[in-house]
């Protein structure tokens, strides 16, 4: 760390940037068992059981409703292939309440393969790491101080940028992972809608979410990777010859447009994946 205020301000916010970055890597190859050594999991694992009664009850409600709502009598109930098809989705329901922890849990393994996969198969994000250039370094500590002045308020106005993106980056991966936290307390009760045939979409469009979430993942690993190799790619190029003010203002603000793209590409995984599954 350099004993300059200006490199040490910079410094700081690249290193924030950078910890966020490493994070962000953790969490999306870390399934929610092993998340904060799994306390919140044993949390969500009893609400999800506690909720399998109510989960039971709406089943035989749902399961009332699907059967008067289709037949104003019980004529229909003399034919067998009638009665073995709400027979058949009553008892798809009850199973898909009683074992909904498993279904959660092989939905998000699934999901999870896939994002172990991109990120097995593209390498880490190296490259997304963002260092202070030492020409940079040498010609902010070489200014003198009517110089530093304009210096100061530069590099202030970056870095508090720079670390407003990087807590808002990782603020939408936390909640990607809130979100699986509840999708799978609550699914016993989205689940039992399965027992009628009219309110079988209520069922129908908490899996689809639940998946849309899982793959929210993909989308952010892949998001990561994009920005390593964005980055890499489009280094800022310093010239030396114009004064230093404008030389670091001009790195900050190809700096900022990069990670930019990076935290574009993250808040807007939702959206993409919603595309993808038409949600």
């Amino acid at each position: 760390m350099s004993d300059n205020w200006i490199v040490a301000n910079l410094e700081n916010a690249f290193a924030t940037w950078n910890d966020k970055m490493s994070e962000i890597w953790g969490l999306v190859t870390m399934s929610p068992q092993e998340f904060k050594g799994g306390a919140i999991w044993n949390i969500v694992t009893g609400i999800n059981g506690a909720l399998q009664a109510i989960g039971y009850g709406l089943l035989i409600l749902f399961f009332a409703m699907s059967i008067f709502k289709s037949t104003a009598t019980f004529r229909d109930f003399q034919r067998p292939e009638y009665a073995l098809k709400h027979f058949i989705r009553f008892v798809a329901a009850k199973v898909a309440i009683t074992y909904s922890m498993d279904i959660i849990t092989t939905i998000y393994t699934i999901c999870g393969g896939v994002v172990e996969s991109i990120a097995g198969s593209l390498g880490g994000i190296g490259g997304a790491a963002v260092t202070l250039p030492a020409a940079i370094e040498a010609a902010v500590e070489d200014a003198g101080f009517w110089a530093s002045i304009p210096l100061w308020l530069v590099t202030i106005l970056g870095s508090l940028f720079i670390t407003v993106m990087a807590f808002i980056m990782i603020m939408t991966v936390y909640g990607r992972f809130f979100r699986l936290y509840m999708y799978t307390a609550l699914a016993p009760v989205p689940l039992s809608s399965f027992a009628g045939e009219g309110t079988s979409q209520m069922g129908k469009a908490f899996v689809k979410s639940y998946v849309g979430v899982c793959l929210e993942g993909a989308v952010i690993v892949l998001a990561c990777l994009i920005f390593s190799a964005f980055a890499s790619a489009s280094t800022p190029e310093l010239d030396t010859s114009i004064t230093t003010v404008t030389m670091v203002w001009k790195y900050i603000g190809e700096v900022i447009f990069n990670m930019l793209v990076l935290v574009g590409l993250i808040k807007g995984a939702d959206r993409i994946v919603k595309e993808m599954l038409g949600l």
